[in-house]
């Protein structure tokens, strides 16, 4: 789904996904090359402030591929592979990305630009396609903190360089894509939506936005990941183990709720450590908020939970049958203080929805996991743990590298990314749509809300909370959207 301010257009000047592309840039004649270097430079250092055919321009990501080319044009004398880039931009849609995003528009009618406008453009298009597909279309300093997996640095200008140097230079840059089987699921999952959605279907199409929502979410996943690794999938509710890049184990979590305070993180960490009846030090959020409002008005509550107030003013579970953390917790030293343990509330595990804890993960089967990250034999586990109240610690013999995310798996009975994790990346993504849809839709797109002007569209975004749809929007003629004349336009 794109959001976009839409200008009426002629129906006859609509574009397909791939659409034969125009002429691009025409070589310039030698003695013009030093002024050109000269002229591109400067024109790339403006560009903060004016942008470049009123586009918004990634001026740090141009230095980068220029400098690599003494500052002088590329494409005069790389026409071919320009043109299989613009047809790799114009496929966006295939990793639920909105081909305007990568000035996709603009760059079917090349020829209407001035030289130098079109060569930034085409750089401008191809390196950040490049860019978000290697690590997402959502900048990672645009992200919340508590999202903080992301992939290998990739050096985007030098990605371009040898895309432009191999026999497909579209295939080059796709290949940046994860190669995951759930990111190739989704996207074939996207395919299948888009052509089971009937027009103004509106459950078909938040469909859509969910898929396209976890595709760039596993576009934020490290592409080199550990053979032997402990998965937690939030929106799964399921932990999983793998050896060798082998399923070894899955068991059901109860993992944090939708509210932003008590959210599960993403992040990537390392088991260091298994503690055996563990005591629980509360949280002071937690004690102050929950359980001491509570024992003020019932003297008995501490005792009878085996909780204690330190001198420190710190409360605390002691271990036992009914602690807090349960028999294990399994450490992972990570900024958000957030961990996997075991949980006496073992029935919890049976409900449908697990999002109830505080932010960390509550582990079914944790015993069995104990003896699987530990290797050592389930009765040795057992046997360690019947000490009852007595903490021990278990250091282990390999450490395990963790990774705590959000993506639904495969595609079926896709559901939302909870809370507003959902709403900010929708956010963000269809922001730029707005900005990038300026000249009417002709993408050939079938699920873009349009409206009058580009003012229009900015207040309804900034009044939508990403849930729903935003109101005002009206349908364009292609693709079941409707109009009267050329200027009036009929709210669907």
């Amino acid at each position: 789904m794109a959001l976009a301010a839409c200008t009426p257009a002629e129906p006859t000047a609509v574009a397909t996904d791939h659409e034969p592309t125009a002429a691009l840039v025409s070589a310039a004649p030698a003695p013009m090359a030093a002024h050109a270097k000269s002229e591109l430079s400067d024109l790339i250092g403006s560009a903060p402030k004016s942008g470049v055919a009123a586009e918004r321009l990634n001026v740090e990501l141009l230095r980068r591929f220029y400098a690599r080319h003494g500052f002088e044009p590329v494409w005069t004398t790389r026409q071919a592979q320009a043109k299989s880039l613009i047809d790799a931009v114009s496929r966006a849609g295939d990793h639920g990305l909105a081909p305007d995003l990568f000035h996709a528009d603009l760059l079917r009618s090349a020829e209407t630009l001035p030289t130098l406008d079109r060569e930034l453009l085409l750089s401008d298009a191809f390196l950040s396609y490049a860019d978000a597909l290697a690590r997402g279309a959502m900048p990672i300093e645009r992200r919340r903190d508590d999202e903080v997996l992301t992939p290998e640095p990739i050096d985007v200008a030098a990605a371009l360089d040898a895309a432009i140097g191999s026999p497909d230079p579209a295939a080059a840059i796709e290949a940046l894509a994860p190669t995951t089987p759930t990111y190739r699921m989704l996207r074939l999952a996207l395919q299948i939506s888009r052509a089971d959605v009937p027009v103004g279907a509106t459950t078909a199409t938040t469909r859509l936005r969910q898929i396209e929502v976890n595709l760039e979410r596993e576009r934020w996943l490290p592409r080199r990941l550990p053979a032997d690794r402990v998965w937690v999938n939030v929106t799964d509710e399921r932990l999983v183990l793998y050896r060798d890049d082998r399923v070894v184990f899955s068991t059901r979590v109860i993992v944090g709720q939708d509210d932003r305070a008590n959210q599960s993180p993403e992040f990537q960490a390392t088991i260091e450590r298994v503690l055996f009846n563990p005591p629980w030090v509360i949280p002071n959020d937690i004690a102050t908020n929950e359980i001491l409002p509570i024992a003020r008005k019932d003297p008995t509550y501490l005792a009878k939970r085996n909780m204690v107030l330190r001198p420190d003013g710190v409360l605390e579970q002691r271990a036992g049958p009914g602690a807090g953390l349960g028999q294990f917790l399994f450490e992972l030293p990570n900024r958000f203080d957030v961990y996997l343990h075991d949980t006496p509330s073992k029935h919890l595990f049976s409900r449908d929805g697990r999002r109830f804890s505080h932010g960390c993960i509550r582990v079914d089967n944790a015993q069995q996991l104990a003896a699987l990250v530990m290797q050592q034999p389930l009765e040795a586990i057992k046997q360690t743990v019947a000490t009852g109240e007595r903490f021990i610690t278990e250091e282990l013999k390999e450490q395990a590298s963790f990774f705590l995310f959000m993506i639904r798996e495969g595609y079926t009975d896709l559901r939302p990314i909870p809370g507003d994790r959902w709403a900010g990346i929708k956010k963000f993504m269809y922001t730029h749509a707005i900005i990038m849809g300026q000249h009417g839709n002709r993408t050939g797109y079938e699920d873009r809300w349009c409206y009058h002007t580009y003012e229009d569209a900015m207040k309804a975004l900034e009044a939508w909370d990403g849930t729903g749809e935003p109101s005002g929007w009206h349908r364009h003629p292609i693709s079941g959207r409707r109009r009267k004349g050329e200027q009036e336009w009929v709210e669907h």
